[in-house]
């Protein structure tokens, strides 16, 4: 294989990084830790509608925030031409996310676009989205008919006064429950419904959700706050196990444990023992899933990040924009994931300490979840 030289940018500096990587034929492409690429998540935008207290808390994100401008968020076909890379190199699954994804204007031409992308092998991909469920009930529809797949949808409480005081919008859960109806009926299923559980606030409230999503067609899943960014206060105290998630709900409705849907599913799978439905419980804090994440994100300005935990990431649309090939573009795609040494949820100690020296994580409204 003839031996090729890629430049990239990555977000500390402006110099080029110049690594000395080597042509690959297409196929799947296998990190450090030998993990492969499967899912590449995609943020569309950097802006969203509420000020949820774990990822974009008002006294940080407020009026006088500055977003991106337009011209440094990637454009759909720019989107679509480096998701057709990460196909090539085996990604079957995209998920499009924010920000609030919803406020992206023209978004359904969008997942009309990656709609079309297959596998090498001809196979459809599994497209879905993330939202806060605020615009899902206009969407829903036109997000299925231009080839969306399904939708996950975030709720952390079924209690007004709870629910508002953590979106810190005044957002009604009446709201977000009518976007759930709305994608159900247009047919984005499975549907999964994700908790995040922050102690002393929320956390009163597993039970309730359980009991409300327990023979529904939703699948509820309680994820582990998170140390992710520097902006929402993160305290490990606040942090409610996911053992004493299904501990709590067991003891309500009883509980029995089933196998993952897949290699590298972020949630531990429980059904109820009665036949009413099953619940999932992502537990990074304390029950790190590291070894077999096989997920990449691009951000809203094409900057390529291998792990949420991350405090940088390789400028993909420099590459772009300077007129590089697809040939090089792919090349520098696979240079980076086989470089890839992330583990931070299972070194969570000795990174946390690293990061008061000075490096700072991406926020989560920058990248997604």
């Amino acid at each position: 294989m003839a031996e090729k030289t890629i430049m990239f940018r990555d977000e500390r500096n402006t110099s080029p990084v110049i690594p000395r990587v080597l042509e690959t034929p297409t196929g799947l492409l296998g990190d450090t830790l030998a993990r492969p690429l499967h899912d590449l998540r995609i943020s569309v935008t950097d802006r969203c509608n509420f000020r949820c207290v774990y990822c974009m808390p008002k006294e940080v994100f407020d009026k006088d925030y500055a977003y991106l401008p337009q011209t440094s968020l990637l454009s759909f076909e720019e989107i679509t031409r480096i998701a057709r890379l990460f196909v090539a190199h085996g990604v079957e699954k995209l998920r499009l996310t924010g920000g609030e994804p919803l406020l992206r204007k023209n978004l359904e031409r969008l997942v009309g676009m990656l709609a079309e992308l297959r596998t090498p092998g001809g196979k459809p991909l599994d497209l879905t989205l993330t939202t806060n469920g605020s615009l899902l009930a206009k969407k829903a529809q036109s997000l299925k008919d231009a080839g969306l797949n399904r939708v996950t949808v975030s709720l952390d409480s079924l209690d007004d006064a709870i629910f508002k005081r953590m979106n810190d919008v005044d957002f009604a859960v009446a709201d977000v429950l009518n976007g759930l109806d709305a994608a159900h009926k247009a047919g984005l299923g499975p549907i999964k419904v994700n908790m995040v559980v922050k102690g002393g606030m929320n956390d009163q409230e597993i039970v309730p959700m359980a009991r409300h999503f327990k023979g529904s067609p939703y699948i509820l899943r309680f994820i582990e706050y998170m140390d992710v960014g520097a902006s929402n206060g993160w305290n490990m105290r606040e942090v409610v196990p996911s053992a004493e998630v299904v501990r709590r709900v067991s003891a309500d409705m009883p509980l029995l444990p089933i196998d993952a849907n897949y290699t590298g599913e972020t949630a531990a799978r429980w059904r109820y023992a009665d036949g009413g439905g099953e619940i999932g419980v992502i537990s990074s804090v304390t029950q790190a899933f590291c070894h077999d994440c096989s997920r990449a994100r691009l951000s809203t300005e094409g900057k390529l990040y291998t792990c949420l935990f991350a405090t940088r990431g390789s400028d993909l649309r420099a590459l772009l924009r300077d007129g590089r090939s697809d040939a090089e573009i792919s090349t520098a795609i696979a240079h980076i994931w086989r470089a890839r040494t992330d583990r931070y949820s299972e070194t969570r100690t000795i990174n946390t300490e690293g990061l008061v020296l000075g490096a700072r994580k991406v926020e989560m409204s920058y990248i997604g979840g």
